[in-house]
């Protein structure tokens, strides 16, 4: 079933799909597939640990047999799950009925009736959702972002001894350093990392209203809370709760994306920050034979990796915040809402994977462009006047704040020479005159 590129509806499976193709095995159709029916047959394998009557115990063989049923999982088999549905209009249901084909294969026919035993679509749903979540966050996302955390704590290193001069609201403003600057960005994300590993992959698993209703019935000798806690939280790796209706809360799945969202929200000031260094000529880029930066101007070279990263981060934004907001919410014991909507959820993700590369291409590009930096400090004298005016406060110079006020508050330039001659005029010692003529806004950058 090849997508061509150029026919594709969403930009993640056309223009972006080099980079996103990595998702499919997390968020596709086929994926959701596999995902189902890893939880139908591990369903199966415990359910037969328990000895109940009619089910017995599994050997190693007949579960490495079943486990294949999943392992092996490839897109002839998706193609007759889609074949099932064509009858069904049951995609939860095509997949059941897809395994016990499978279980006539390999002799266990005549136990078919325990798959998806005592189940609802949801108790499957609800559990293959968030390992595929679960998976594709540790396999994928982290990953990427780790990378990115790597690429930023280097340039924390590199540019830590590069004095900048700090604009608020849009001002010159207190020297600062260009490392550290990155490492603002990279601290903010690690700290939003540390709550998003905090967050845990709720499943619901309890039957159609999530009381174990039909399992209890068959089976009331079987503690099945503490099989349903067993079965999600050891077997699955997720998170069980309980009690729920017939659907996952989805609260926890609301953190989780709304976290993403948060450091989404840090990259985007991130790429905003370093695009407007570029428009400063705090940075160049690196030049690429061939590109070209405007239909129009030859001489363009734009920051466009930054451009689409903040774009892409834009759209997974408003998907993490509807899923977040709409998820938590359903009627009554269920509503069909939450499985329409969770068919997107991979949408955010690859968006945001594309944005993530985007950064990453876009910081490869940039070069310091110091001289323009020392320029720009050479030209704002006046941001030494904070330093000044404190070492005279300290001194207890009267009203030293007015005095620098009056001197820099002004729309003439203030160069290096005023501030030295209004120092050189300060009725201080000698010592505490050279002490202030020492500042400089290249040597002003605290700590």
């Amino acid at each position: 079933m090849n997508l061509s590129a150029l026919i594709a509806i969403s930009p993640i499976d056309g223009r972006y799909a080099n980079k996103t193709a990595i998702l499919s095995a997390y968020f596709s159709e086929m994926a959701l597939f596999k995902y189902r029916i890893l939880v139908e047959i591990e369903y199966f394998i415990l359910l037969s640990k328990k000895k109940l009557s009619g089910l017995p115990v599994l050997n190693k063989q007949q579960q490495e047999n079943l486990r294949a049923i999943y392992q092996r999982f490839n897109e002839q088999d998706a193609v007759k799950i889609k074949e099932y549905e064509k009858t069904t209009n049951h995609d939860v249901k095509s997949v059941e009925y897809f395994i016990k084909d499978q279980l006539a294969n390999i002799g266990l026919d005549k136990y078919k009736e325990f798959v998806h035993f005592g189940l609802t679509s949801q108790d499957i749903n609800n559990t293959a959702v968030p390992l595929s979540i679960k998976e594709a966050m540790e396999e994928v996302y982290l990953p990427q972002v780790a990378y990115l955390q790597e690429v930023l704590k280097d340039l924390t290193e590199k540019w830590k001894n590069i004095p900048m001069l700090a604009k608020t609201h849009g001002q010159p403003a207190s020297p600062t350093r260009l490392g550290k600057e990155i490492a603002v960005f990279k601290e903010r994300i690690d700290q939003q990392l540390n709550l998003l590993k905090q967050v845990p992959y709720g499943a619901k698993f309890g039957g159609a209203t999530g009381n174990y209703n039909a399992h209890q019935v068959a089976y009331p000798e079987v503690d099945w809370q503490a099989f349903g806690k067993e079965f999600v939280n050891q077997i699955l790796g997720l998170h069980h709760s309980f009690p729920t209706t017939q659907i996952e809360h989805y609260d926890h799945l609301a953190a989780l994306l709304d976290n993403l969202k948060r450091i989404n929200v840090i990259l985007i000031d991130f790429a905003r920050d370093v695009w407007t260094y570029i428009s400063m000529g705090y940075f160049k880029q690196k030049i690429k034979a061939g590109e070209i930066g405007s239909s129009a101007m030859p001489h363009k070279v734009n920051p466009i990796d930054f451009e689409n990263a903040e774009g892409n981060l834009g759209v997974a934004n408003a998907l993490f915040s509807h899923l977040s907001e709409k998820l938590p919410i359903s009627r009554l014991q269920r509503d069909l809402t939450d499985s329409t909507v969770l068919r997107n959820i991979g949408v955010p993700f690859a968006h945001t994977l594309i944005a993530l590369q985007s950064l990453e291409k876009g910081i490869g590009k940039l070069m310091v462009n110091e001289e323009a930096i020392k320029i720009d400090l050479k030209n704002n004298w006046a941001v030494v006047a904070e330093a000044i005016q404190t070492i005279l406060r300290r001194e207890h110079y009267p009203e030293p704040y007015e005095a620098l006020k009056d001197l820099t508050r002004t729309n003439e330039p203030i160069d290096e020479k005023r501030i030295h001659d209004f120092i050189k005029k300060l009725e201080v010692s000698e010592k505490i005159k050279k002490e202030l003529l020492d500042i400089t806004p290249f040597n002003y950058t605290g700590i």
